[in-house]
């Protein structure tokens, strides 16, 4: 009985430790960068989101993810958009984060 216990967790650990990411494939989708040109004031949205927020008006300047990953040449993967508050902004799972001093600019 306690070798087929002992196999058990063999095999269970092994399973664990397949399913880890490979974070060095280059065939896979990267997060942008979003450290270069940050802001000092840039707060950056944490998991779990939001799921209910106030209708308050307090705007920010959210960095949104496009999905766009260019492989040839550098491009934007993100873009600025007012939300009405931090909270409805980091509700949206492609919101990387914001910064808090109003709406953004034009």
């Amino acid at each position: 009985m306690k070798i087929i216990t002992l196999g058990i967790y063999i095999v269970m650990a092994t399973a664990l430790v397949g399913c880890q990411a490979d974070t060095n494939d280059p065939s896979k989708p990267t997060t942008p960068d979003t450290t270069s040109n940050t802001p000092d004031n840039y707060v950056a949205c944490k998991d779990p989101r939001p799921e209910i927020c106030t209708k308050q008006y307090d705007p920010v300047c959210a960095q949104k993810d496009t999905g766009v990953r260019c492989v040839t040449t550098p491009c934007p993967s993100t873009e600025n958009i007012t939300a009405s508050n931090s909270c409805t902004a980091c509700s949206d799972p492609k919101i990387l984060g914001y910064t808090p001093e109003g709406a953004c600019a034009e």
